[in-house]
């Protein structure tokens, strides 16, 4: 993070700092971590601590109502509206309610009937829904916002879409590759094309001279045109995790529902169709070992067989012909089966005998077996006439629902063809085994499968042994197994057609397990689908929200062994009776399938032959509203005769049993074994229960238990839990007052009842968890009844306060701890959000809808039932009870009316408060855990009483009693307190408490008085920073408290209670404010600061004490954001992201939309201004790094340079790096820093903290009033002033638009995967670091609270994220968002531009102008060379013409660069491809050179700049457009032709010779773009250029530079180093001319140590140069910093390069220069640098680590080159390049150029005879060259570098014999050698470099032998004198040496050469040089036996006396060779011969 750099005019002023001041006036309070903490208020409130606000009602009453004009009025006070009472009707499902109907109801059911049916009372906030809370802006809705944004036009998006210009239409690789086609100096071609080309549109009134203010206006007026109303529409959403003041509304309370399944039974068919079949479904869990559904009956047999049981039948309800029924599964899991059984009509014979025909006879032998089959439908039939109404159990089967689910891909999944004998569930026939698997809860949903349709073919038998459930579960758990016993069953074959499919959302046809229509129900006729009562496998947590009253019975077994007599086929039939006459049986029982809804009586299935039945019947009852004592059912066992025998009836009763319905008026339920009486019961059994041995009754087996049954009960009337039921029967007992009364086994009287109130009470906290949730609403309301309305007992008032509070506590922590899995984000239970949102009501009130009830009463019948009148009424003070402690009591009082009053007066929020207060320390904790419910409960209280009493219109300081205000106060102190001190024991609970307390108070500004609230709030906050001061981790509570104040700040009245319309007042105390006294030296207003303005600028006092809110919030961040804050990162994050938050809302919030409104909420963010720019150094600096633009260090600095993507201009930090200038490196701050530690402690904001903030600080700015700022930036000091516009210049580079491509690249997690080589480069030079040690050093920098910030990278945070968070973006949403971000872009620029404009309009007048223009100027600079918009541009150039038009003398002095930085920008817009941005580019080109022109007659400066510019460019940009640039140019023709008022002058003379020489630099451009693809051309044609600016140094300059950074891109640094070698000999020589010091380079000379090619610098003469010449060498390299600058990036190069000894030549030039500047610390880093580079040398002496490059000669020959023809040139490929590849390279090249077949490689190195080409084609011939160094040279090439540095000489050998064949026997076999010579020495320039000279010399056949025997040699001793030695290495080359080999071997080269004396005697000397080569080559084979003998093992000792052997016999061989004389072999050469190795002897070629 950059941090300090002093700026443009620090030396004109006093560096003041902000920061310093309030240090000065605020060491108040030293000791605590916060002792220094600002003091920015005149009242001298330090920001630490919270000024007291000003009372609001009071304010509020002394303004005028109609003070603020028109839309204002609406801020000024909360509107009338604001609370209103809805009464929303409760949904009913149904569209009959289905409540009872019978008259009177005991109080239990009426209330619970009455809870049922009434409408929910909601206490509506009309504007809540405003409120970030209720609204929040997400990305959806930001998304919403953006829709129908106008694309804005960026250069970048279009410039990849358009293709080469027209007249580029010929194809390039068509023409010649020379670059001296055309000469340098023939324009005329050029002024030709000039002036044909048609211009752009012209600006109408650009020539016209008009005032600035009217040109001011105008611009104004043009930027106001087509603005994105809403910047943070723009910005990515605020981060939800920080939204701790997110609300929903709760869902109003409903029938609960698991996961609900469609089961559609669609037929059933069996093999023979012969009787009637019924259908039972039902759901089992086999896991719980529960059935989780009641059953399902279906008849699915056709009319005729239904025909048979017509006798039976009445006519069938339609609620009964269902054959679709929906299953709800609360808790889905893979072990849940649909069980599906079978029964028929009772027949004789048991179940296997009635199966078997069903498993015999089959479809196909029907006519076989016709008899058989009739005379089965024959006994059918007699048997469906007589025994019709029972039935027998026949088959089942069960279906695994998991397979059903998982298999969601077969659409209709028949588990069996027919022919298959296989079992029902193998449904997963055609699935794997892997697929099984997934068992598990989660892995099962019951939810999104795809419909199935299932044909279940496979039933089994029922057996009579095996009927229960518990059976059931046994064989549903054996099914799962593959090895299932059922699979060797014998089926019974059938098809059941079953449809499972998920139920739909709202089904048509539907019925409730009432048998109620649920809506939709389109016609009562059409056939219905039943919903099936679930039975959840475990405890389900729901309120109960209608009136339900079930009672399901389940017979399970009779045993009957013992019973005496003809019982065998037994039946149950059981009956409801209201009393003991057989008539009183109810109709309440649910009928199964084709019969009546209702029936009287049902009976069991009959086993036939069974003595002790087991049953699996389920019947399903409705209770009665009222269950009376002597309601019971009615058991009667039967036993059913199956044959017709004369004189049996059908059914004889054998036994009776009864279970009375109601036990101490509880209803009785759960499983019951009863005995069975033998005789008809007596009168009066119903009361008592069986158990009771009654006189003279027999009992089967001796009054045992012999009947097992359960009842269930699912019912929301009866609570089935005993202490609920005590609960409620002693309230309704109290209520009917129907004493005395039995509870139990006791009688209760007046006296006692209190007492078991008390204990029921306390006994509700040990109720069942399921019962109390279900009836929690009951329960509630009856425990808010008793604090309210406590009872009367006996005449006397019980006060039940504590207990009842007490046990309200108890049950909602129950209620809560129950719910735990299903809390909301804030962790309220939803259930008891819901009740307190639309359940609660205030006892005995009944809402209107229009609030006009009367006030809550006491009813006259409570009173009227106490003994007369209530003489012993207590009281406890002649006002109320409320205030005392609540048990104690007082004296009697004395008349009715007040008993009513008092008792009126006990309100709930008024109660609640108190109990609270005085709660004892057990309670208090569990009403902690839940303080949100009793906080809401009080709120609604509150609202409800002022609602219903018409107490609104009341002034809020007198709508509530002082003592209640006073228990609110305690209230939230202690809440408070237990916040703070709970901080660090229990984070959570101290989270939630805070949370509730801050939402409390904010719902009391809704009701309360406001001014009381802010008290309220300025309490807590003085608790909080007294426990700051001790707190062991002081980060965690200011977490807590920055999160209460933004749930305060979400009110939906927030701007309101800011109080937004009154003006502040000015400071009463003396004392100067702390901006007073820092703007003493405003240098723009000749007045006194305004204190008004500035108090509203800053967070003084009076701002803090009348913008209460956002005086806390702004403070929060002021504090987050001081540098020695604690925990600081995560501070940052959520104090930015809650006022993000905020302006978001204000942006999307209707009441704010008009701007007069939206100035006024602005003004309540303007410190933030002062906050931000406070801040600035810690800022993520976005302008760093990010390879496109400038890295400016600060904007007001002198040497800023702009633009980072001119490669070649060295950018100003670097070198003020280089010359260790007052920079510091990569820092960023701006003319008000002051010494460089004082910004530079406390932690960096994160780049997403930094962006928000900005974009905030842009917010104000754009919605703030105009005059406002202007005032206020008029008294701000010359260094304040600074540093805002240094915050603006931060706010254009945080928000630049990143391009379409950004947003595609995935790599975009931060701005540029890397930077592009000259970022490198210089991070080389100023030791910064990379983009990813940034973000590692970043990442350690976390908050104290470990990594949290940025842990997860959520997409809505920053652009850049986004698209790294998600690859499979989609291309619309890319799209989207880089529309988006465009318009983000364009309008933070132009904020940022009318900023800049107020600013100039502000300093117009003031004398220190030049300063603050200047840094103006240069934002705007940089506005213009960031990556900008179209519509930006246009506003951004108008803006920079009417600077230049108002102030010439900032451009045109002499030390400034902004003319060069202004006119490259330019000149960039004027090549753009929109038209718009050329038009308005020419034009603001044009008035700059007029402007000039006008200043001083000629435009020298200018003109040079732009022509250094258009190099720069040129040189440097990939995808530049000349053409555009040329209309450009021709454009300024054109304004420079039309300009009427310069006519007379030289001006359009001047204009046009700068345009043509603009174009010529472009038509080089032009070749450039042809040879782009040809590295060696392209850098030919640059070298080309460059040269042809030797007369012009700085355009010279420009182009090394542009070569160097091309180098760079192609990776060859010592190319790159050596252009800016060039450059800086370039400056040397020029500042050699000005002065001579004694430090300074004396020109070029002075670099030859470096590069010997470096004088051709030195061409420069006095007559070429005149160094006063206006424009020339004026640009700032020329100067001792530019050198300096020049040989640190040489040096640097070189250094990347790894030529090191390089490194040390180039700082023995630097180093004199910084010793004469005494620059020690650039010394310190030189001689660092140098070190490094030594020790690098050391390290890599060999030379083998080191590879610098490898060369290769490559001619061209043939016509198609041109004027490459026959040319010859030296290549330097990088390190290790084979010859292959640079052949490949070529081939390809040239072969794309010239196309297919053309380009022929020369495979050879032989002398290339041009008559044997073909004329049509192009030849390449390359050969591998080596460097070659003369004997003498080789003394001074000592190191492997030197041999490689330098290099101007190159060898290369062609092996050949006489017959022309390359190879072959030795004593022919010659050498050709041939020596080139280069015009330069590499390394150069260029890569490539021309063969200036050529010579060849040709080695004979026993030369050739003497060279190789040398070379062999060489190579053994190299071998053997190895350190260390490598043994195997040295036996290779032994091998070699003394191994026989095949063919020339040394041995066959001896015999070859020396076996003969040589005839000739000018051989004689060779003969003897072989002679002496064989005996030194002998030597060296000992040496090296004798070193391998050393370093072998024993393993190896044969291999070595092997090669000794052959050593042995080579020098046998050898001997008689070696021993020749040779006659006169010392005798004096004869002068003729020639010595082949001298290199006089070689012939000379010339080239």
């Amino acid at each position: 993070m950059a941090l300090t750099k002093r700026s443009l005019f620090s030396h004109k002023v006093s560096r003041t700092v902000a920061a310093e001041v309030r240090k000065q006036v605020s060491r108040e309070r030293s000791g605590s971590p916060h002792s220094s903490r600002r003091c920015s208020s005149s009242l001298g409130v330090p920001l630490a601590e919270v000024v007291e606000p000003l009372d609001f009602e009071d304010v509020l009453l002394s303004r005028p109502p109609d003070a603020e004009p028109g839309p204002l009025r609406d801020m000024v006070e909360f509107p009338a509206d604001d609370l209103e009472l809805v009464l929303q009707p409760r949904e009913c499902r149904t569209t009959e309610p289905g409540i009872p109907e019978d008259g009177k109801l005991d109080a239990q059911v009426r209330v619970a009937v009455e809870m049922y049916t009434e409408d929910w009372v909601i206490v509506h906030r009309r504007y809540q829904h405003l409120s970030a809370a209720y609204s929040p802006i997400t990305t959806e809705t930001q998304r919403e916002r953006q829709k129908g944004l106008t694309r804005q036009v960026f250069e970048q998006d279009i410039s990849g879409d358009e293709r080469t210009s027209p007249e580029d239409s010929e194809d390039p690789r068509r023409c010649s590759g020379s670059p001296d086609d055309t000469p340098r100096g023939s324009g005329a071609s050029g002024i030709f094309d000039l002036r044909n080309l048609a211009a752009d549109s012209l600006l109408p009134s650009l020539l016209e001279r008009a005032a600035p203010e009217d040109v001011d206006r105008r611009n104004e007026a043009m930027r106001r045109q087509h603005r994105a109303s809403a910047l943070l529409a723009l910005y990515p959403a605020p981060d939800e995790d920080e939204a701790v003041e997110r609300c929903s509304r709760p869902e109003p309370p409903r029938e609960h529902f698991g996961q609900r399944i469609l089961v559609k039974c669609l037929s059933l068919k069996f093999e023979i169709e012969i009787e009637p079949i019924f259908g039972i479904l039902a759901l089992y869990d086999v896991r719980e070992k529960k059935k989780i559904s009641e059953n399902f009956y279906f008849d699915l047999n056709s009319d005729s067989t239904k025909g048979l049981l017509r006798v039976h039948g009445t006519h069938p309800a339609i609620s009964t012909l269902a054959r679709s029924a929906i299953f709800s599964v609360t808790y889905p899991s893979p072990d849940i089966f649909l069980v599906i059984k079978l029964e028929k009509v009772l027949q004789q014979g048991d179940i296997s005998e009635c199966c078997e025909p069903y498993m015999v006879l089959k479809e196909a032998d029907t006519a076989k077996n016709k008899e058989k089959l009739e005379k089965l439908r024959l006994a059918a039939e007699q048997f469906c006439t007589r025994l019709g109404r029972y039935r027998m159990p026949f088959a089942w089967t069960a279906v695994h629902l998991a397979n059903i689910v998982s298999c969601a891909g077969q659409t209709d999944r028949d588990s069996d063809s027919e022919g298959e004998r296989r079992p029902a569930w193998t449904d997963r026939r055609r699935r794997g085994p892997q697929d099984r698997a997934n068992s598990g809860d989660d892995a099962c949903s019951f939810s999104g499968f795809r419909p199935a349709t299932l044909t279940v073919t496979n039933f089994f038998k029922q057996e009579a042994e095996r009927l229960s459930d518990e059976d059931l579960f046994k064989f549903l758990a054996d099914m799962r197994r593959p090895s299932s016993l059922l699979r060797r069953l014998r089926p019974v074959t059938a098809q059941l057609k079953i449809d499972i499919s998920p139920a739909p959302e709202s089904p048509h046809f539907c019925l409730s397990p009432e048998l109620l229509h649920v809506k939709p129900y389109p016609d009562p006729r059409g056939r219905p689908t039943k919903e099936m009562l679930e039975f959840p496998a475990r405890e389900v947590y729901a309120p109960h929200t209608s009136y339900r009253n079930l009672l399901y019975v389940y017979p399970h077994s009779l045993n009957f062994s013992s019973r005496q007599g003809s019982v065998r086929n037994l039946t149950v039939r059981v009956q409801y009776m209201a009393g003991e006459d057989p008539s009183q049986a109810l109709p309440v029982i649910f009928g199964k399938s084709s019969c009546s809804e209702f029936v009287r009586e049902a009976f069991t299935p009959v086993v036939y032959h069974n003595k002790s039945p087991e049953f699996y019947e389920e019947f399903k009852l409705r209770l009665p509203a009222c269950v009376t004592d002597n309601h019971h059912l009615l058991f009667t066992f039967y036993h059913i005769s199956c044959q017709p025998r004369p004189g049996t009836a059908v059914e004889t009763p054998v036994g009776f049993t009864w279970i009375p319905l109601l036990q101490h008026g509880r209803l009785r339920t759960g499983p019951f074994c009863l005995p069975v009486s033998v005789d008809q019961p007596p009168p009066s059994y119903s009361v008592l229960t069986p158990d009771v041995a009654l006189p003279g009754m027999r009992w089967v087996d001796g009054h045992k238990g012999v009947f097992s049954v359960e009842l269930t009960a699912v019912s929301s009337v009866h609570p089935q839990d005993p202490h609920l039921d005590k609960f409620f029967t002693l309230v309704h007992v109290l209520e009917e007052g129907a004493f005395p009364f039995r509870l139990k086994d006791a009688v209760l009287s007046e006296g006692t009842v209190e007492q078991e109130l008390r204990a029921s009470l306390a006994a509700l906290r040990f109720a069942s968890a399921e019962p109390l949730v279900a009836f929690s609403h009951h329960v509630l309301d009856k425990l808010v009844h008793l604090v309210v309305r406590p009872p009367i007992i006996g005449g006397q008032i019980v006060n039940l306060g504590r207990g009842a509070f007490e046990a309200m506590a108890h049950v909602v922590s129950l209620v809560h701890r129950s719910l735990e899995a299903a809390q909301d984000a804030r962790g309220h239970c939803p259930l008891l959000t819901a009740y307190v949102h639309y359940a609660f009501r205030l006892p005995g009130a009944e809402p209107s809808p229009l609030g006009g009830a009367p006030l809550v009463t006491v009813q006259p019948a409570t009173l009227a039932r106490g003994p007369g009148r209530p003489a012993s009424l207590y009281l406890a003070r002649s006002k109320s009870i409320s205030s005392s402690n609540p048990d104690l009591a007082g004296t009697p009082g004395s008349v009715d009316d007040e008993v009513s009053r008092i008792l009126a007066s006990k309100l709930l929020h008024e109660e609640l408060a108190l109990q609270w207060v005085v709660s004892s320390s057990a309670v208090r904790e569990a009403i902690l855990q839940q303080a949100w419910f009793f906080f809401q409960l009080m709120v609604k209280s509150m609202a409800l009483h002022l609602l219903l009493g018409q107490r609104l219109d009341t002034p809020r300081k007198l709508r509530f009693p002082r003592r209640f205000l006073d228990d609110i106060t305690a209230l939230a102190g202690s809440v408070g307190l237990e916040v703070i001190t709970r901080c660090h024991k229990d984070a959570e609970l101290a989270e939630r408490l805070n949370t509730s307390l801050a939402f409390f108070l904010s719902d009391l500004l809704s009701v309360a008085d406001r001014g009381f609230v802010f008290n309220l709030i300025r309490a807590h906050y003085k608790q909080v920073a007294t426990r700051l001061q001790s707190a062991p981790n002081p980060a965690a509570l200011l977490t807590l408290r920055m999160d209460f104040t933004r749930v305060l700040c979400s009110h939906e009245h927030y701007v309101t209670l800011n109080l937004p319309c009154c003006p502040l007042s000015p400071p009463a105390s003396p004392s100067p404010s702390v901006s007073s006294t820092t703007s003493q030296s405003s240098a723009f207003s000749s007045h006194a600061p305004d204190p008004k303005v500035t108090s509203m600028f800053e967070l003084s006092g009076p701002f803090r004490q009348q913008h209460f809110l956002a005086g806390l919030l702004l403070t929060e961040l002021a504090l987050a954001l001081e540098p020695e804050a604690e925990g600081a990162s995560l501070l940052h994050k959520k104090a930015i992201s809650a006022i993000h938050s905020l302006l978001c809302g204000h942006d999307a919030d209707p009441r704010y939309c008009e701007a007069t409104v939206k100035a006024r909420v602005a003004e309540l963010y303007l410190p933030l201004l002062s906050l931000a720019r406070d801040t600035l150094p810690r800022l993520h600096d976005f302008a760093e790094g990010s390879g496109q633009r400038s890295r400016l260090a600060s904007m007001l600095d002198s040497d800023t340079e702009g633009e980072g993507d001119i490669g070649g201009i060295i950018n100003p930090s670097v070198a003020m790096a280089i010359a260790g200038g007052p920079l510091a490196p990569g820092s960023r701050a701006s003319i008000s820093q002051g010494p460089p530690s004082a910004s530079r402690s406390g932690s960096p904001l994160s780049a997403e903290s930094s962006r928000t903030l900005l974009v905030c600080v842009l917010w104000v700015l754009k919605n703030a009033e105009p005059t406002l700022l202007q005032r206020w930036a008029a008294d701000l000091a010359l260094p304040q002033l600074g540093r805002l516009l240094d915050l603006l210049h931060l706010c254009l580079a945080a928000f630049e638009y990143k391009g379409k491509k950004a947003f595609e690249r995935i790599n975009s997690l931060t701005f540029k995967k890397s930077l592009d080589m000259k970022a490198r480069l210089e991070e080389a030079i100023l030791g910064t670091i990379g983009a990813r040690q940034e973000m590692v050093r970043r990442s350690r920098e976390r908050s104290p609270f470990g990594n949290q910030e940025n842990v997860r990278w959520r997409k809505s945070i920053t652009h850049w994220r986004q698209t790294s968070d998600r690859v499979d973006k989609t291309k619309d949403e890319m799209e989207h968002e880089a529309l988006v971000d465009g318009n983000l872009a364009t309008e933070a620029s132009l904020v940022v531009l009318d900023t800049l404009e107020i600013i100039v309009q502000t300093v117009m007048l003031s004398e220190a102008r030049e300063s603050v223009l200047g840094a103006v100027l240069k934002v705007v600079l940089y506005s213009l060379g960031s990556a900008q918009s179209a519509l930006f541009l246009q506003h951004g150039l108008a803006t920079q013409r009417a600077l230049v038009s108002k102030f010439p003398e900032l451009l045109f002095e002499d030390d400034t660069e902004l003319c060069a930085d202004l006119c490259l920008r330019l000149l960039r817009h004027c090549g753009s491809r929109v038209s718009t941005i050329r038009t308005h580019a020419s034009a603001s080109l044009y008035l700059l050179m007029r402007q000039n022109f006008e200043i001083g007659n000629n435009f020298a400066r200018v003109k040079m700049q732009v022509t250094m510019s258009l190099s720069s460019l040129v040189g440097t940009t990939q995808n530049f457009s000349e053409e555009h640039l040329r209309r450009s140019l021709k454009t300024i023709l054109t304004y420079a032709e039309e300009d009427v008022g310069l006519r007379d002058s030289t001006f359009a003379e001047q204009v046009q010779d700068l345009m043509f020489n603009l174009h010529m630099i472009l038509t080089d451009t032009v070749k450039m773009k042809e040879h782009q693809e040809d590295p060696e051309m392209l850098i030919d044609l640059m070298y080309r250029i460059a040269r042809g600016y030797q007369g012009s140094p700085d355009l010279r300059l420009t182009w090394l530079q542009n070569m160097a950074g091309k180098h760079a891109e192609l990776g060859n640094h010592a190319e790159a180093a050596q252009c800016m070698v060039h450059a800086a000999a370039l400056v040397a020589e020029y500042l050699a001319l000005l002065e001579d010091s004694r430090y300074l380079p004396v020109g070029c000379v002075s670099f030859q140590n470096i590069s010997s090619n470096v004088l051709e610098e030195s061409a420069i003469s006095d007559d070429i140069l005149s160094p006063d010449e206006e424009g020339f060498c004026s640009g700032k390299h020329f100067t001792e910093q530019g050198l300096v600058g020049l040989l640190d990036q040489a040096a640097a190069y070189f250094t990347m390069g790894g030529l090191y000894e390089a490194v040390n030549e180039v700082y023995k030039t630097l180093i004199p220069i910084l010793e004469a500047h005494r620059d020690y610390k650039k010394l310190a880093a030189v001689h660092g640098k140098l070190q490094e580079a030594f020790t690098k040398i050391m390290h890599q002496s060999s030379g083998w680590e080191r590879v610098f490059g490898t060369y290769f000669r490559v001619g061209f020959y043939g016509a198609r080159f041109g004027d490459l023809d026959e040319q010859e040139f030296v290549y330097k490929e990088p390190s290790i390049t084979k010859l292959a590849e640079i052949s490949h390279r070529l081939e390809e090249f040239y072969t794309e150029r010239f196309g297919e077949d053309v380009v022929e490689i020369v495979k050879d190195s032989n002398p290339v005879d041009k008559s044997k080409l073909e004329p049509q084609k192009a030849y390449i011939q390359i050969t591998y060259v080596e460097p070659y160094f003369d004997t003498y040279e080789l003394k001074d090439r000592v190191t492997y570098f030197d041999r490689n540095y330098g290099l101007r000489t190159f060898l290369f050998c062609t092996p050949f014999t006489p017959d022309g064949r390359a190879h072959g026997e030795l004593p022919e076999q010659h050498k050709r050698k041939t020596l080139l010579s280069t015009a330069h020495a590499f390394p150069y320039i260029k890569t490539r470099i021309r063969v200036c000279h050529r010579e060849e010399t040709v080695l004979t056949p026993v030369e050739v032998a003497i060279e190789d025997m040398q070379k062999k040699t060489r190579e053994l001793a190299f071998a053997t004198e190895q350190d260390p030695p490598d043994a195997k290495m040295l036996q290779m080359v032994l091998q070699g040496s003394v191994g026989p080999t095949v063919n020339q071997g040394p041995l066959e080269v001896a015999q070859v050469f020396l076996a003969e004396i040589p005839e000739d005697r000018k051989l004689f000397r060779h003969h003897n040089k072989l002679r002496l080569c064989f005996k030194d080559f002998c030597k060296k084979c000992e040496d090296a036996l004798r070193k391998n003998k050393a370093l072998i093992g024993p393993d190896q000792k044969e291999y070595h006396r092997e090669l000794e052997r052959n050593y042995c016999r080579l020098r046998e061989a050898l001997q008689p060779l070696l021993t020749q004389r040779l006659p006169q072999l010392l005798a004096p050469a004869a002068p003729a011969l020639r010595n082949s190795l001298n290199r006089t002897s070689f012939r000379k070629a010339d080239l």
